[in-house]
């Protein structure tokens, strides 16, 4: 973190390490609304292993593992950064330039969602 706090390190044509931090909800935004969202991931974590979708399909126990870890992941970040009850800042270093700067907890949340959609409509379309 000390060496993107000087510069930013490009990787592959657009894609670069830049170092930000972000004290708001996914992208930026919501930042007041960034304990409910923390507690509405939770809560959907509970839901599906109570009903037991990510113990007996594969795709979702992968789903709920990447959202429950990049979720875990962001909020380490927010308990350990800050100098009040989560109040910290993530910390996003993946610039593509033409997206939000994320880490990868956001990566992971992302596809573990987008997972979780698709099992959610294939599993309506065989119904």
């Amino acid at each position: 973190m000390r060496v993107l706090a000087d510069r930013d390190i490009g990787i592959v044509g657009a894609v670069r390490f830049a170092l930000a931090r972000n004290k708001s909800g996914a992208f930026g935004l919501g930042g007041a609304f960034v304990p409910f969202l923390a507690v509405g991931a939770v809560g959907l974590v509970v839901v599906l292993l109570v009903r037991g979708d990510a113990l007996t399909h594969p795709v979702v126990a992968v789903a709920t593992g990447l959202v429950l870890g990049g979720a875990l992941g962001n909020l380490a970040d927010r308990l350990f950064r800050g100098s009040g009850f989560l109040d910290g800042a993530v910390v996003d270093f993946v610039d593509l330039r033409w997206w939000p700067v994320f880490n990868l907890a956001d990566a992971a949340i992302t596809c573990g969602c987008a997972l979780l959609v698709l099992a959610g409509a294939r599993r309506a379309a065989e119904a």
